[in-house]
């Protein structure tokens, strides 16, 4: 039972920021266009950390980085009311650099398609 609750706590998360992102409820304006790519719960949740993604220059992402740091309080009082937990998790915001990888090679077997006409 150990490792599945840590797990559904943290697609709920997700979910309740996700939904705080998409009806434009964190307003900082260095918040820009992010994919939120998964929540990892400590395993007594009370520690919630939050993986998104965006494509931008690193000066974008460290804006974005420091809005989402702005309004990590915000986002714990919403997502302890939407997920109703006893103890209301400490969020962290982490960026992931997985889909800009991916995109990076989905860029190159482009060129590689393109070269040897494959």
């Amino acid at each position: 039972m150990g490792g599945v609750r840590p797990e559904r706590v943290g697609a709920e998360i997700q979910a309740a920021v996700a939904d705080l992102l998409t009806r434009g409820l964190i307003k900082d304006p260095r918040v820009g266009f992010i994919t939120l790519t998964g929540v990892k719960m400590s395993p007594d949740l009370r520690v919630a950390r939050v993986y998104y993604s965006m494509l931008g220059t690193d000066a974008e992402k460290a804006a974005t980085q420091a809005g989402l740091d702005a309004a990590k309080g915000f986002v714990r009082r919403e997502v302890t009311k939407a997920v109703k937990l006893r103890v209301s998790p400490e969020v962290f915001f982490s960026f992931d650099p997985s889909l800009e990888e991916g995109d990076k090679i989905e860029r190159l077997l482009k060129e590689v398609k393109a070269k040897e006409g494959w």
